[in-house]
C-alpha cells in the first residue's frame, strides 16, 4: 500500500471522480484516523445510522466497490487539499494502524461498533485500494 501511495504525485488523475490527488489522500486519511479511533465520526445523518448494518455488510464483504459511491458527509472532500501535507498524514495514519494491529482491543467503530482484526483490516484494504486504482496504482 505505501509503495502505491508513493507512486502519486499531486498531478496524477483520477480514471474516474471528482477527487483531486490531494483530496483522495485527505479522504482515506480521515477514514482511517476514525478506525484508528484517533479521530471521531461526527454529525452522521439519521438515515446513514437507519442503514448501518447494511453499509457494514458492505464495507467487510469482498465484493469491490462501485464507482463514485456516495460517503459519509465528513469523508466528502470539497476543498482542495495539499498532495504532499495529505499524503504524509494519510502514511501516518497506516503507520498508527500498523502499530497498533495486535492490540488485544481496538476502539468500536463509531458507526459500525466493534470489527474483528480481520474485518478492520479488509475494510481499510479495501477502501484505500480502491481509490489507489482510481488513480492507477
Amino acid at each position: 500500500m505505501v509503495e502505491r501511495i508513493n507512486n502519486l504525485d499531486a498531478d496524477t488523475k483520477p480514471d474516474w471522480g471528482e477527487m483531486s490527488a490531494g483530496q483522495m489522500m485527505a479522504h482515506c486519511a480521515e477514514i482511517q484516523e476514525v478506525l484508528n479511533g484517533t479521530k471521531t465520526l461526527d454529525h452522521t445523518p439519521f438515515f446513514i445510522k437507519l442503514i448501518k448494518g447494511f453499509i457494514r455488510k458492505m464495507v467487510v464483504n469482498d465484493v469491490p466497490y462501485r464507482h463514485s459511491l456516495q460517503t459519509h458527509p465528513q469523508y466528502k472532500q470539497t476543498e482542495e487539499r495539499d498532495f504532499e501535507t495529505e499524503k504524509a498524514r494519510f502514511l501516518s495514519s497506516l503507520e498508527f494502524f500498523k502499530e497498533h494491529e495486535h492490540d488485544a482491543v481496538h476502539p468500536a467503530h463509531p458507526l459500525f461498533g466493534y470489527m474483528s482484526h480481520h474485518e478492520r483490516g479488509w475494510s481499510m484494504y479495501k477502501h484505500h485500494d480502491h481509490h489507489l486504482t482510481q488513480f492507477g496504482v
